[in-house]
C-alpha cells in the first residue's frame, strides 16, 4: 500500500482523531445515505407514477387522430383501410365527438361522447378490455343506449339500467319555440381505466350518435399504434398518405401538458432532494476542516521530512472522497433495494397502520408505483461524487498552505 493510501485509511477510521471529529465525519456520512437513498426512491416513484398515467390514459385516449373538417363521410370511410397498412399501426376508426351535459337525479356533469364502430372499438382504444360492468355490445343491440366511466357514473349516481338525460349543444326549433336539444339514454356499461376519463369520458354506437347530433359524418379517424413512443416514425408514415387538408395531432399534443407537468414535477423534487445531498456533501468541509486543524503538526512533520504540496492535496481530497464514496455506496444500494420493493413495503405499512395510504376514488390508483431507472441511479451517484471531490477541495488546498516552520515552532 503507498505512502497516501495508508495516511488516507488512518485519517478515515483511524482512532487518532478527537471524539467530536469522527462524530461529525460519521453525521456527514450519514447525511450522504439519506440524501443519495431518498433520492433514488422518490425518482423511481416517480417514474412509476408516469408509468401508470401513460398506460391508463393512453389505454382511452387515441395515440394518433386525424381530423379535417370539410371530409366526406365517404372519403373518411376510405381512409380508414389505407391507414391500418402502416407498419406499427394496431388499428384506426373513424369516430364522432361531442362535448354534452348529462343529468339525472338532480345531478349536472360535463362529459365528453365518443362514438365509433363496435366492431372497431376494441382495435383503438381499451376501454372494451376496462368494463366493470354491463356489456359494450348491448350498444349495438339497443338504440340510445350509453356506456360510462366509473367516477362518472357515480357522480350521476346511476349504475346500469339506469337512465340519464342528455343535453347537447344545439337546438331545436318548435312552434312554440326553440329549445335545447335532449334525450333520455339507458345505461348499458361502465369502464374504469384508473385516470381521468373515468370522471369524463362517454361511448355510444356511431348509430345513436349519428341520431343524437343530426350529423351522419364523422370528425376523423382515431389510429392506435402497438408502441406509442414510436409516434414520431409511424407518424410521419401516416402523414405521407394524407393531402394537406388533413390534421394529424399525436398523444403528446391531446396530452402533453399532463405528461410536461408530470416531468416537471419529477425535476422539481429531484432538484430539491439534491439540495440535501449537496447539504450532506458541504458537510464533508466541516469534517475536513476539523480534521486539518488536528493533523497541523502532522502535516508540518511530512512536510519536513520531504512529502511535496501536491500529495498532501491528494491525501487530504482521498480522505473526503472516501468518506463521500462509503455514504453514496451504503445510500445507493439502500436506495435500489427500497425502490425495488416499495410497492411490497407500502401494502406492509398499510396493514401495519390499519389505514389505506391511496384511496382508489381520489388518487385513481390503490398501490404506490416504482420503476426503478438505472440511469436515474447513475446519475445520482455521479453528481454526488463529484459534490463530494468540490466539497474536500478548499480543506485541502489550506492543508497545503500550512507553513511547517511555523506550526513547529509552536510545538
Amino acid at each position: 500500500m503507498s505512502l497516501t493510501a495508508d495516511f488516507i485509511l488512518r485519517y478515515s477510521f483511524g482512532r487518532g482523531q478527537k471524539r467530536f471529529t469522527r462524530v461529525v465525519a460519521w453525521a456527514s456520512m450519514l447525511g450522504m445515505v439519506l440524501g443519495v437513498a431518498s433520492l433514488i426512491v422518490v425518482l423511481s416513484i416517480m417514474n412509476g407514477f408516469s408509468a401508470e398515467l401513460h398506460q391508463r390514459i393512453l389505454s382511452v385516449v387515441p395515440h394518433v387522430e386525424i381530423s379535417r373538417t370539410d371530409a366526406s363521410r365517404e372519403e373518411t370511410l376510405a381512409l380508414v383501410p389505407n391507414l391500418t397498412t402502416v407498419d406499427g399501426v394496431r388499428g384506426a376508426a373513424p369516430f364522432q365527438r361531442e362535448t354534452v351535459l348529462l343529468q339525472s337525479h338532480g345531478r349536472r356533469r360535463g362529459a365528453q361522447i365518443n362514438a365509433l364502430p363496435l366492431d372497431g372499438l376494441a382495435d383503438v382504444s381499451g376501454v372494451v378490455a376496462a368494463t366493470t360492468r354491463g356489456d359494450f355490445q348491448a350498444m349495438a343491440r339497443s338504440p340510445f343506449t350509453v356506456a360510462l366511466g366509473s367516477t362518472l357514473a357515480r357522480l350521476l349516481g346511476v349504475t346500469v339500467g339506469d337512465d340519464v338525460e342528455v343535453l347537447l349543444p344545439r337546438v331545436s326549433v318548435t312552434p312554440l319555440g326553440i329549445y335545447p336539444r335532449t334525450r333520455r339514454l339507458r345505461v348499458v356499461a361502465e369502464f374504469e381505466v384508473g385516470a381521468d376519463p373515468d370522471a369524463r369520458e362517454a361511448f355510444v354506437s356511431i348509430e345513436t350518435a349519428h341520431r343524437l347530433t343530426g350529423h351522419a359524418g364523422y370528425d376523423g379517424i382515431q389510429v392506435q399504434l402497438d408502441d406509442l413512443w414510436a409516434v414520431d416514425t409511424v407518424g410521419s408514415a401516416l402523414g405521407a398518405r394524407l393531402d394537406s387538408a388533413w390534421i394529424l395531432r399525436d398523444w403528446r399534443q391531446t396530452q402533453g401538458a399532463l405528461f410536461e407537468a408530470v416531468r416537471m414535477e419529477k425535476l422539481t423534487v429531484g432538484l430539491l432532494l439534491f439540495s440535501v445531498v449537496a447539504v450532506a456533501a458541504f458537510n464533508i468541509v466541516s469534517t475536513l476542516t476539523m480534521s486539518v486543524t488536528e493533523k497541523r503538526s502532522d502535516i508540518a512533520v511530512l512536510r519536513v521530512m520531504g512529502l511535496p504540496r501536491s500529495r498532501v492535496l491528494v491525501l487530504f481530497m482521498g480522505h473526503g472522497l472516501v468518506l463521500g464514496l462509503i455514504g453514496i455506496a451504503i445510500g445507493a444500494v439502500t436506495g435500489v433495494a427500497v425502490a425495488t420493493h416499495v410497492t411490497e413495503l407500502a401494502l406492509l405499512l398499510e396493514r401495519w397502520l390499519g389505514v389505506r395510504l391511496f384511496d382508489p376514488a381520489v388518487y385513481y390508483i390503490g398501490v404506490l408505483p416504482s420503476e426503478l431507472q438505472w440511469s436515474d441511479v447513475l446519475l445520482t451517484v455521479v453528481i454526488s461524487l463529484v459534490l463530494s471531490g468540490l466539497a474536500a477541495l478548499y480543506p485541502a488546498w489550506r492543508a497545503t498552505r500550512i507553513d511547517p516552520a511555523e506550526v513547529l515552532n509552536h510545538v
